[in-house]
């Protein structure tokens, strides 16, 4: 052991007194030698010394270095976890959005220790000033980068698997961390961003738990599969249509997903793209990780159906004028984007068609493979009901939930309607006696239109009874003049009859009246 210490010990001496011939060598020697004695020092050191490092600088060329991010974002956690023990500096920030939150850093020239599967890694931030070029016009600036070093013994495992594990371990951090935006779509083929600050979550969400949770799953299995649809050739995206009355909660459910996966959305509005092309241009533009979302997509604007746009295609074309139509947003090309060729443009994207009438939309868009999973967003359920009492006034029962809960049986309220009536008022009883107000007025609105149509109906079976009544008549009266024809047909028959029976009975007189009188001229 001794003499393990003494030959380091030496190891290290010799290493120190090269550091300083290569100083003096700076001062004294032509860049060209110095180069070639560096190049020699560096191979010696590496044979001598048991300790290997690793540079990442903050910039290579004029691109950031994603890995200098995420080490800077991951030695943040691990200096907030105690391992900032011995470290004299430190340096703190925030940002403007979150002026509350400070995070904890390094300061250069600090060194931080981390242990990884048993192995010991050191950072340290370096910084270092690069002379300008007077030539070019560009000025000193400094060049900061994060060094790492470790016996050599690790350096396969701080290659594949540290460094690897810092960089999904800061992924893991953004995603959690960063505000989402939500795009707009400006001068047809542009988007627009802001920071996207819905509070909607599953939570909170007024859905019953079951249709909730079928959501959750659909969604966490979506963004696990990317081998699997690489391994099938399908494009990885999925398709979610949401249907059912205004209010239902549809843009606090698309909120609700962009929380959950921490997507932007892209909030895309037809009527202000132009054409085909400009609308190729917005989806391509889109980011991985994202949301496309169309609104209304029933009536925010005409689709051309594929035939009807190919025939005016064509009429354009024998156009004697020779003026092209003006190209239009269509059907299809919206389809090319959802499962065309345009739809591999990317990757991990959800898209969301929202409407209030299922039955007008085109079937074209309601196959498997576009809207992979339809979701009905109905009236308010029992447990939506619950759910909004809980959000808006933080209990769970209350006198009046019988009454309520019988009516919401009764008659069809939106959750947009149950949550403005208890926003009014912080008072949790006054608020529920409102909500049972307007129930109550629901359901004598409907009990009236019912009143209206009854005697309506009633006229109508009157009617239907009087018209069966005279059909009866007519049948009757049918029957009498066919009972009325027989007899006269039967009478016609027995005339007939009496007829010829005279007849018979004159003609068998006359042949006895000439028997008779042959008879007598015999005799004489």
């Amino acid at each position: 052991m001794a003499s393990y210490d003494k030959t380091m010990a030496t190891a290290a001496s010799l290493a120190a007194s090269l550091m300083l011939v290569r100083g003096l060598a700076n001062e004294l020697l032509p860049s060209e030698v110095r180069e070639a004695l560096s190049a020699a020092l560096n191979s010696l050191r590496s044979r001598l010394t048991w300790q290997h490092t690793i540079v990442i600088e903050e910039k290579e060329g004029w691109s950031y270095n994603n890995v200098y991010s995420a080490v800077k974002a991951y030695l943040a956690t691990r200096v907030g976890a105690g391992a900032n023990i011995g470290m004299q500096r430190l340096r703190v920030s925030s940002t403007e959005s979150e002026a509350e939150k400070m995070v904890v850093s390094m300061e250069a020239g600090e060194e931080m220790p981390d242990v990884y599967e048993g192995a010991e890694f050191r950072w340290y931030l370096v910084t270092r000033e690069v002379k300008g070029d007077p030539d070019s016009g560009t000025g000193a600036r400094e060049v900061r980068s994060y060094e790492v070093s470790f016996h050599k013994r690790h350096k396969e495992k701080a290659l594949k698997e540290y460094l690897p594990f810092i960089v999904a371990t800061a992924k893991a951090i953004w995603d959690g961390e960063r505000s989402l935006s939500i795009y707009m779509n400006q001068y047809s083929d542009e988007w627009n961003p802001m920071e996207l600050q819905h509070p909607s979550t599953f939570e909170t969400l007024a859905m019953d738990q079951k249709q909730k949770q079928s959501i959750i799953d659909d969604l966490d299995r979506f963004i696990k599969r990317k081998d699997y649809y690489r391994r099938i050739g399908k494009a990885w995206k999925r398709g979610y249509l949401l249907y059912g009355p205004p209010g239902t909660g549809k843009s606090s459910l698309i909120a609700a997903i962009a929380n959950h996966l921490r997507f932007d959305i892209y909030d895309l509005e037809l009527t202000g793209v132009e054409s085909n092309s400009d609308l190729k241009k917005l989806l391509i533009a889109m980011n991985n990780r994202s949301i496309l979302v169309v609104e209304d997509v029933d009536c925010t604007i005409e689709l051309k159906q594929r035939e009807e746009h190919d025939e005016e295609e064509e009429h354009a074309k024998s156009n004697s004028t020779g003026k092209k139509s003006e190209e239009k947003v269509t059907l299809s090309g919206l389809l090319n984007f959802v499962d065309g060729l345009w739809s591999t443009s990317g990757e991990e994207k959800i898209i969301i068609f929202t409407t209030n009438y299922k039955e007008r939309l085109d079937p074209a868009l309601l196959r498997p493979g576009r809207m992979d999973m339809h979701i009905h967003m109905g009236y308010c359920t029992l447990e939506a009901f619950r759910i909004l009492v809980n959000n808006y006034h933080a209990i769970d029962s209350h006198a009046t939930y019988p009454e309520i809960e019988e009516l919401i049986k009764e008659v069809n309220v939106t959750p947009a309607e149950v949550a403005e009536v208890l926003m009014r008022n912080d008072d949790t009883d006054v608020a529920l006696h409102d909500l049972v107000e307007l129930l109550n007025s629901k359901k004598k609105d409907v009990t009236e239109i019912k009143t209206e149509n009854k005697p309506a109906n009633e006229k109508k079976d009157a009617d239907v009874i009087k018209t069966e009544s005279m059909l009866v008549d007519e049948k009757k009266d049918g029957n009498e003049i066919k009972t009325e024809s027989v007899q006269v047909e039967e009478k016609k028959d027995d005339k007939e009859v009496v007829l010829e029976n005279d007849s018979f009975t004159k003609m068998e007189a006359l042949r006895s009246a000439e028997a008779n009188s042959d008879q007598s001229v015999c005799t004489i």
